[in-house]
């Protein structure tokens, strides 16, 4: 009898135990969480691009957990571009940019992570995201991170400026554009990013209505691509600038409207 109730006694004592310790609340840890953004078919979006601007949400709460930009260099261009890659290979070398926080996590927490940029060229930013399941103190933050691919081309208009009247018709108008990809880096005939590889061109529209597409050629000057074009009637004139990879569908676009008088 003594021998049962002991047993008794001491089954009540771990049963008391483990209600304890379940009521007990979790302690946080620092989970370390590292972001990188790259630019496809190209490097790493970083300070010279402005970063790209990161937000880390709560999953299914939509809590915000940290933001911040990525900083940094566009990384090594012979290890991303020039050497091949196995399948969970880190690109990250040489100061490659990142957003570096330390979440306070009490339990496995299913995050969202958003990247919009770069910000540096907000006409040509996109936003890509992706969700993920962290463990408290197990973190994200070894060879890339967590790494986000952005699309697109960075294109800049620079001729003519915005909204500027023309006297015509006709009107002999310039199109100018500075294209690069999304990290910055530069575009040229034969060059790590090759422009013959690229389409880029204008589709222009007279008063809502599309007159046509003209290639822009290759300047001349890294990442500058430029056409000129004869506008025989007066009107409200738009000029889509678009670059295009025909191989992945890569595309940017920026505009610029004038008006012919």
């Amino acid at each position: 009898m003594i021998r049962s109730a002991t047993r008794g006694l001491s089954a009540l004592l771990a049963g008391a135990a483990l209600t304890l310790a379940a009521a007990a609340p979790a302690a946080a840890e620092d989970t370390p969480v590292t972001v990188r953004v790259i630019s496809q078919g190209a490097k790493f979006i970083g300070t010279s691009m402005g970063g790209a601007r990161v937000t880390i949400t709560d999953a299914v709460t939509g809590e915000l957990l940290a933001s911040g930009k990525t900083q940094g260099s566009t990384g090594d261009t012979g290890h991303i571009m020039k050497q091949a890659h196995p399948r969970g290979t880190a690109l990250a070398k040489g100061g490659a940019a990142k957003f570096a926080t330390t979440l306070d996590l009490a339990a496995p927490r299913r995050i969202k992570v958003t990247a919009y940029g770069p910000t540096a060229q907000t006409q040509a930013a996109n936003t890509v995201s992706a969700t993920q399941w962290v463990l408290p103190g197990k973190g994200i933050a070894a060879g890339d991170g967590l790494r986000l691919e952005m699309p697109g081309f960075a294109v800049d208009v620079t001729a003519p400026p915005a909204h500027v009247d023309i006297d015509g018709p006709p009107a002999r108008v310039r199109i100018a554009a500075n294209v690069t990809m999304m990290c910055g880096c530069p575009i040229t005939p034969g060059g790590t990013w090759d422009a013959n590889a690229y389409e880029v061109g204008a589709i222009v529209t007279r008063n809502g209505t599309k007159m046509g597409e003209q290639p822009l050629s290759y300047a001349g000057s890294e990442s500058q691509f430029a056409t000129d074009l004869t506008l025989e009637r007066p009107g409200t004139y738009e000029v889509a600038v678009y670059a295009y990879n025909p191989d992945t569908g890569n595309t940017g676009v920026d505009k610029v409207t004038f008006a012919v008088e």
